[in-house]
């Protein structure tokens, strides 16, 4: 009974593990047919140890007594095939694993890996009996730090607070920020789920977009309140002085954010700031870049804004339609905004719409 409850409790483990692993990167699959892949060696594997458990053989080693036999066969290569995989999808997944967990992530799977083989080749060893302090130890360093935690949270909170600051000054509520933020994010992720741009939207890449987002309008405090909350139209000028706010954010982001020590969270905050009025085809401002030459967080960044732009009440005009909103983007793919991500805004219309509903 005691073998018993240690092969079976030995897989259940590592494959549990695994399946963590696995929930947490890329997530379980969907369909029953890849689900049953996925349980099937498992199942397989506790059925054998079951009807195998009579037949181990008692067997004298030089580190100790052990047992041998069909169910431990089954045993072993359930749990180096769990080994395997997890390591599989480790490499798979090195993106979206953020990058301060990937060294101690690799360094577990690395120990459990000698571990097994160790086991394996010296049935003897016993060391299988460390399973359950190394499915503690990998859910563990699996987990965010609840310090580390704590500190992005309020981080993000300053981040949101000083862009709902800047943003009252053209009348709003801070709402503009939040919602262009909220599509950010579901447009970023829906990139990624369909398989688009899979080399750059890394979990780090999400993480620094988040809290770049709510930075692209920082410019607009060197920009008089008489232009920003001028309810009629602008005059040529007036505009002129409008568009210097890309680049205005642009160097406030460089010299406000220059020692925080993430470069890639400033690099893509000042892009967010300075380039996200240029359009497709390049007739935006302030560089007049076109196409690729964009920066990817800024073309999220652009549909976000113009779409938040017109579906909400300005000083100068009313909401649109929500329907007109959506038009906008379908019309504008190709010409103001990148096609693909144009395509997907418009996939992800009931997302877009709840967070317009919600988010105030």
């Amino acid at each position: 009974m005691l073998h018993l409850l240690f092969l079976i409790s030995l897989d259940s483990i590592v494959f549990l593990l695994f399946l963590y692993f696995l929930a947490s990167t890329e997530g379980l699959p969907k369909r029953k047919s890849a689900r049953f892949c996925l349980f099937a060696p498992y199942a397989a594997s506790i059925a054998m140890v079951l009807l195998n458990i009579g037949s181990l053989e008692y067997r004298t080693g030089r580190l100790s007594n052990y047992s041998m036999g069909v169910s431990v066969y089954a045993c072993f290569i359930m749990v180096g095939l769990s080994i395997i995989f997890t390591f599989v999808v480790f490499f798979r997944r090195w993106n979206y694993i953020e990058s301060h967990k990937r060294a101690s992530i690799f360094t577990y799977l690395l120990v459990m890996l000698l571990l097994g083989g160790y086991q394996m080749l010296l049935p003897d060893a016993l060391v299988t009996s460390l399973g359950v302090t190394i499915f503690i130890l990998g859910v563990y360093l699996n987990q965010e730090n609840p310090a580390l935690r704590q500190l992005s949270h309020y981080h993000r909170e300053m981040v949101m607070g000083f862009a709902v600051l800047i943003e009252g000054k053209d009348g709003s509520t801070g709402g503009h920020v939040r919602r262009t933020t909220a599509y950010v994010e579901v447009l970023a992720k829906a990139l990624r789920d369909r398989g688009h741009f899979r080399d750059v939207l890394t979990k780090d890449y999400l993480e620094n977009l988040m809290m770049a987002a709510p930075m692209h309008d920082i410019g607009k405090i060197s920009v008089p309140d008489s232009i920003l909350q001028k309810p009629g139209r602008l005059t040529a000028e007036e505009f002129e002085i409008i568009k210097r706010h890309t680049v205005s954010g642009g160097e406030i982001i460089q010299n406000t954010f220059g020692h925080v020590g993430n470069a890639q969270y400033l690099d893509m905050a000042y892009n967010v700031a300075l380039h996200h009025h240029e359009k497709w085809n390049g007739k935006g401002y302030p560089t007049g870049l076109k196409g690729g030459e964009i920066p990817l967080c800024a073309r999220i960044m652009a549909i976000a804004d113009v779409f938040d732009a017109v579906s909400e009440t300005r000083c100068y005009r009313p909401a649109m339609p929500l329907n007109q909103c959506f038009d906008i983007i379908r019309q504008g793919a190709g010409k103001d905004f990148d096609p693909l991500l144009a395509e997907v805004f418009l996939d992800i219309r009931p997302q877009v719409e709840a967070i317009h509903a919600q988010v105030q």
